[in-house]
């Protein structure tokens, strides 16, 4: 056997077995060490993880991986697990099986199943060999250490809001039915689909702070605001006006956005800055589908006038960089608008504002966090054309909508939202788009300037609801009754508090020592690192009970984890015992 020791402090683990002598396995710098005959357990503490080598069963109530952890949270007790019965707990979770960053997890699996005898299921070594090299990002989405921790009722209540807004807006008898799709993308990358989300469309004005956000990001703020004001215009968005100063007066308005595209790649021609446009928000999408249409390019361009004549304004009162050919620049404008996305990539587009210039499903960083931050203030000023002021108000979030009837919604530090449909009003912006924003902030504490506190009346989908915390008292303490190690491994997988009580302050350690559950109690002290003696109401401790029903295996386990217990200093740091154990594990 080889261990690679990667830390470089000096440290010995010791541990005693009934049916072993003492071992004691050191790590140092740079160290492996081979051949360690350790029979029939071989424990090594290595990079803050107990790992078992040579073992032919587990020892009940240990923890030794996050991969084994994980694979007995969805087998449920089982020896083996259906490869699909993984996959629809990872979809419950928000992620998907194409998430670039569970690539390589993915790829194992196909191939992993390809040697199996079946084609379906998984014992814990193949699951182990398939989730290993993606463990992490795993163990966040299974212990609902993501954004939204209960996605699958959050993306049930986004459907609602979808079919109420198809259903509901008297003003659609106006418009076209058919085309109606939600998309959202979080900062973890946790995706939802509603609708004809797979439809592309082109993005129009949706662009506009885009390519704005790729100006401050390549030149910065500063300059970029020598030639683009930062005011709402007060206006229609394709008025021939300008500020005081001679300038467009923000950068969402067609003035503003045909100044701004002469910024992108000044020197280069046409083709080269259009590719390097479309690589940008290829980046921003995480690689998922933005593509263009050259019908819409060439309509656009011949039925240009009210653009053209803006041009020829701007070049007049020399709102350009010296040397810009103008028309030049109107031909790389109309070709940006007629930029082409789907629903699902835009929302990437939209999650990468909200997440800091981050893509959340690559990891890699496109823009700015100076880029980001201004674009997100000129879209929650100006984004929405005339409605901007309206929007502000009564949504309160960050967006920009366009002729095509896209919305690109954006709530910072939380997700991206593009919602599509055709329809629009008399301002320009999407029917649908604008009630389904309306309905989503009445329904979720996301507008600005809601008190995340104490706004009762909205949902908070960044925590878990009440009626959760109350289950999974119920859930845990059952667990313990019926000295279900399994439900317990996965509680714990979850960031389950595994110290709560109930009303008679009793906890899941003082449930299994009152009926005599061995193995719940080793696995509540050893790997959960439990206080050993709670009280409940009437003062009893574990010890006590185990004491009064004659269960002398569970009361010698106790005491010897009561007699080297050190309390934490604070509460708070006691409830957190479980939640820092796995979260050491996380880190190495």
């Amino acid at each position: 056997k080889c261990i690679y020791i990667l830390n470089t402090d000096f440290l010995k683990y010791k541990y005693k077995n009934k049916n072993t002598e003492i071992y004691t396995v050191y790590r140092k710098s740079a160290k492996k060490f081979r051949d360690i005959n350790f029979c029939p357990y071989r424990p090594a503490l290595v990079c803050g993880r107990l790992w078992w080598y040579g073992c032919k069963r587990r020892k009940a109530g240990i923890l030794p991986s996050l991969e084994d952890l994980l694979f007995y949270s969805i087998a449920e007790g089982q020896e083996r697990i259906p490869a699909h019965k993984f996959i629809t707990a990872l979809k419950a979770t928000g992620l998907r099986t194409g998430d670039p960053r569970l690539k390589e997890c993915m790829d194992m699996l196909k191939v992993t199943l390809k040697s199996t005898s079946d084609g379906v299921m998984l014992d814990r070594h193949l699951f182990k060999k398939c989730v290993q090299s993606n463990i992490v990002l795993l163990t966040q989405a299974f212990r609902k250490k993501f954004v939204i921790p209960d996605f699958q009722p959050f993306a049930s209540h986004i459907d609602t809001l979808y079919e109420k807004v198809a259903d509901y807006i008297p003003q659609l008898a106006k418009f076209s039915p058919d085309l109606w799709a939600v998309s959202l993308c979080t900062v973890d990358g946790q995706r939802h689909t509603v609708g004809d989300t797979k439809v592309p469309f082109c993005l129009q004005s949706c662009v506009k702070p885009l390519k704005y956000a790729i100006a401050v990001h390549d030149h910065g703020t500063e300059y970029v605001h020598q030639f683009i004001g930062k005011e709402p215009s007060g206006l229609r968005f394709n008025k021939l006006f300008l500020n005081e100063d001679d300038k467009p007066h923000n950068p969402m308005v067609n003035a503003g956005a045909i100044v701004c595209t002469s910024l992108i790649k000044q020197g280069a021609g046409n083709a080269e800055k259009f590719d390097y446009v479309l690589n940008f928000l290829k980046k921003m999408a995480g690689n998922e589908y933005v593509g263009f249409s050259n019908a819409t390019f060439q309509s656009e361009r011949e039925s240009g006038d009210r653009n053209f004549a803006i041009g020829y304004y701007l070049k007049e009162k020399k709102c350009f960089p010296t040397g810009t050919d103008m028309t030049a620049v109107l031909d790389l404008y109309f070709q940006l608008c007629s930029i082409e996305v789907t629903c699902e990539s835009a929302s990437v587009m939209a999650a990468t504002l909200a997440n800091g210039g981050f893509c959340p499903i690559t990891g890699e960083r496109v823009l700015s966090p100076e880029a980001v931050r201004d674009t997100l203030s000129l879209m929650h000023s100006c984004g929405m054309y005339d409605f901007s002021g309206q929007f502000a108000f009564h949504v309160g979030l960050p967006a920009k909508s366009g002729v095509a009837g896209g919305i690109l919604l954006v709530v910072p530090n939380v997700m991206g939202i593009m919602c599509w449909s055709p329809s629009l009003d008399k301002l320009g912006n999407s029917v649908r788009g604008i009630q389904f924003c309306t309905d989503l902030v009445s329904l979720f504490n996301f507008h600005n300037y809601d008190n995340l506190r104490h706004f009762t009346k909205k949902h908070d989908p960044r925590r878990e609801g009440g009626d959760q915390r109350v289950k999974s008292v119920i859930n845990l303490l059952f667990a313990a009754y019926t000295g279900d190690v399994s439900a317990l491994r996965r509680f714990a997988l979850s960031s389950v508090d595994m110290e709560q009580q109930d009303y008679d302050s009793r906890t899941a350690l003082h449930i299994a020592a009152a009926e005599g559950h061995t193995e719940v109690v080793r696995f509540l002290l050893e790997a959960c690192k439990v206080n050993p003696g709670p009280k409940d109401r009437w003062g009893n401790t574990p010890i006590d009970e185990a004491t009064h029903f004659g269960h002398h295996e569970v009361l010698a386990l106790l005491q010897e984890y009561n007699s080297k217990y050190n309390p934490p200093v604070n509460a708070g740091a006691d409830k957190e015992s479980t939640e820092k154990h796995l979260d050491g594990m996380l880190e190495t």
